[in-house]
């Protein structure tokens, strides 16, 4: 009696391939179209924020109130806390080509708008990203101004001092 491994197990009665072996390469199909499945039909690309509309924007109008701003655009992303009153609405826009790949940003745009004292809208602006500057929000330093000090020099002066 010779054992062949490749072959399927077979039926003892009718001489064809037991369920195992087809149940074991249905499961095996199964697992690589689920986890193919989360690859496809993914866009990449996001809108974040605010949803600018370009006849919402055409309907802000000089001279406006708050309150006809706040019904017509709803609660602004942030609003400014030093130098005047204005609100802003962000968006930013993301793509990535592949799913586990970092986002870039490829657009972000600033509806602001600033209002005088009474409340009533001044002035309006959309900003893109050529308005802006690139900042770096996350640094690992913090720079502070003179001598660069180091921990012994510190226990050093600290000793000093006690003597």
């Amino acid at each position: 009696m010779r054992l062949d491994i490749a072959a399927p197990a077979r039926h003892r009665k009718t001489g064809k391939p037991a369920f195992g072996a087809a149940c074991l390469k249905l499961a095996v199909a199964a697992t690589l179209a689920l986890g193919l499945g989360g690859c496809l039909g993914y866009d990449g690309k996001v809108i974040h924020g605010y949803q600018l509309d370009s006849k919402t924007i055409d309907q802000v109008k000089v001279g406006a109130s708050a309150e006809q701003i706040l019904v017509l655009m709803g609660t602004p992303t942030t609003t400014s806390t030093i130098g005047g009153d204005a609100w802003y609405y962000i968006t930013q826009v993301t793509d990535r080509s592949v799913q586990f790949m970092a986002p870039s940003l490829i657009d972000q745009r600033v509806f602001a708008v600033y209002f005088s004292k009474a409340k009533k809208v001044e002035r309006i602006a959309n900003y893109g990203m050529e308005d802006g500057k690139l900042i770096d929000f996350v640094t690992r330093t913090t720079p502070t101004a003179g001598a660069e000090s180091t921990f012994l020099k510190g226990m050093f002066l600290n000793l000093l001092k006690f003597s």
